[in-house]
């Protein structure tokens, strides 16, 4: 398998869901709404809200659908 740059697979997955990012430094991007999402691995994401940590994921497309689904329930309310 070839060797892929995760920062780079979750900046595409970002653009491609339709989740603007505010900036990127090293190994964290910051995404609107105080959203963060810092890369820990190849394959390993943990998702922060508001500087708290909500989850890890393994998959970065689950990932993009939880922050989708969370940004519009907390737009709900």
């Amino acid at each position: 398998m070839e060797a892929y740059n995760p920062k780079e697979l979750l900046l595409f997955a970002c653009n491609h869901f339709d989740l603007p990012v505010e900036n990127h430094d090293g190994k964290i991007v910051h995404l609107e709404k105080g959203y963060t999402v810092e890369v820990e691995g190849q394959r390993l994401f943990k998702l922060l809200h508001d500087n708290q940590v909500v989850a890890p994921f393994d998959d970065v497309e689950e990932l993009c659908h939880f922050i989708k689904q969370d940004i519009a329930l907390n737009e709900e309310s």
